[in-house]
């Protein structure tokens, strides 16, 4: 399994304020999270979680946003955090904090949707950041597909580049894999939500196309 660690750094722009605030928030709620005891953190992330069946009749429609910024464990947390880290910094440097604000908002919405799609009749609740961040890897794709990605294979703890047109490329090939297979009506539902990561993706990849078009295309990278 690879894990990316690192990125080619838009030199100068917009201060990454938004992408590491978000980073912060997510992190505080969650230190709330694990505060609860444990029934009360079931509850927690029950009552703020987002139901497709609940949300399909209208009832409790503000989780849209709460979910994701709601996590169930560390791995959880720290996964999404990392992805976050290494890739929203460039998409804000080019279109400054609240336009990256709005654009982080409006794609974990239709990671949600696209989830609910798939998932009509599930009680389950879906929390979570990846959608938005799968979002902001759609983005960085069109936008900066030439970057580097350094990465490290974990199980032999080496590092080595690659083209972000290449490593999220796999990625996404990854998850449509894996939400094709979580149509089955045999597979287990409570598992990862693949397609609010194809659904985020996706978007970002539209997002990422007309913010292309707006700010340009031509960048001044630091290192990785």
């Amino acid at each position: 399994m690879i894990f990316p660690i690192g990125d080619d750094n838009i030199v100068g722009g917009h201060k990454p304020i938004v992408s590491y605030s978000l980073i912060l928030l997510n992190v505080v709620i969650f230190l709330y999270e694990i505060s609860l005891s444990p029934g009360h953190f079931e509850s927690f992330l029950e009552h703020f979680g987002s139901i497709p069946q609940e949300i399909i009749h209208g009832d409790d429609l503000f989780t849209l946003m709460t979910s994701m910024f709601l996590h169930g464990g560390w791995m959880h947390l720290i996964g999404n955090m990392v992805f976050l880290w290494i890739f929203a910094d460039n998409i804000e440097a080019v279109i400054g904090s609240m336009g990256f604000l709005l654009f982080y908002i409006l794609g974990g919405l239709a990671a949600t949707a696209a989830h609910i799609v798939f998932n009509l009749h599930s009680g389950i609740p879906s929390v979570g950041a990846s959608g938005a961040i799968s979002a902001v890897m759609g983005a960085y794709l069109v936008m900066f597909p030439k970057s580097k990605i350094k990465v490290i294979v974990l199980v032999f703890f080496s590092t080595f580049t690659l083209s972000a047109i290449v490593f999220l490329g796999i990625w996404f090939a990854q998850q449509l894999l894996s939400g094709i297979g979580s149509i089955n009506p045999s597979a287990d539902q409570a598992g990862v939500a693949w397609w609010a990561h194809i659904g985020g993706f996706v978007f970002g990849l539209l997002a990422g196309w007309l913010l292309k078009k707006q700010y340009g295309h031509n960048y001044d990278y630091g290192n990785a």
